[in-house]
């Protein structure tokens, strides 16, 4: 929860960083850091689905439906609740059903590594140090050919 939590205030942040400033930030500077949190989504969950077992479809309806699910959160996050045990609750709810039509599409350990994404339990880090060695290796058995 702690990453997928920090990853989406990363983007909340990167979007309002002028917001402490004198001066109001410029539209293109709005679009860059859009752009610029978007892109990091992107690389995020493109790194998740790397450890998915599923067929390329399937990871194309999950990539869809993690978007959606960051999306909303980020909604939920941006709306301004009279207690915090109430966004609390809505995240939960989103948490608890965004994803129940893939448990039907899906493997179980699949589901598993996306309920350990929601909780905040992906170590993205790993994965990308993963695919450090993995690329390393492919360019070192391609030298020796």
């Amino acid at each position: 929860m702690k990453k997928i939590v920090l990853l989406i205030f990363t983007i909340i942040l990167t979007l309002n960083s002028n917001a402490q400033s004198n001066r109001e930030p410029s539209e293109q500077e709005i679009a860059k850091y859009e752009r610029e949190a978007e892109e990091r989504k992107e690389e995020y969950i493109a790194n998740f689905l790397t450890t998915l077992e599923a067929d390329d479809f399937q990871k194309q309806i999950i990539k869809q439906t993690i978007n959606s699910f960051l999306d909303e959160k980020i909604a939920l996050f941006k709306i301004k609740y009279e207690h915090r045990l109430d966004r609390e609750a809505a995240v939960k709810k989103l948490e608890d059903t965004h994803f129940l039509e893939l448990k039907e599409l899906i493997s179980e350990d699949d589901m598993t590594k996306i309920t350990e994404l929601i909780k905040g339990d992906f170590n993205e880090k790993e994965v990308v140090k993963e695919k450090k060695k993995k690329r390393k290796k492919e360019k070192r058995n391609k030298n020796n050919d």
